[in-house]
């Protein structure tokens, strides 16, 4: 199998998010907000090819891209003096500038 990719293209990803402190005192009540950002982009080239051989009664897949890393974030919530809660969690796949092909194979 023999495959080669002819587009050029832009893959970028952004995760925002806010988090919010907030201190009450006697005299003074002070709330502070943070925000952050996350984010990357990446270009997708012309020219790359690639060959594989495919074993017999198999079908060969071959898939090109930026196949990017995942990250894991959560979101919390200061309770009380000395407690903390999770409002939320989850993960975000970010892009990076590695560009290559997969390759597998199926029965069908």
């Amino acid at each position: 199998m023999n495959v080669s990719v002819t587009k050029a293209g832009t893959i970028s990803v952004d995760v925002t998010g806010t988090i919010e402190f907030q201190t009450n005192a006697i005299i003074a009540k002070a709330k502070t907000s943070v925000s952050v950002h996350v984010g990357g982009s990446t270009t997708v080239t012309t020219g790359h090819g690639y060959s594989h051989e495919v074993r017999h009664n198999k079908y060969g897949h071959m898939q090109y891209g930026s196949w990017g890393y995942k990250v894991a974030w959560k979101k919390y919530r200061r309770v009380g003096s000395c407690g903390v809660e999770e409002l939320g969690h989850g993960t975000a796949t970010l892009p990076t500038s590695e560009t290559g092909w997969k390759y597998w194979e199926t029965s069908s």
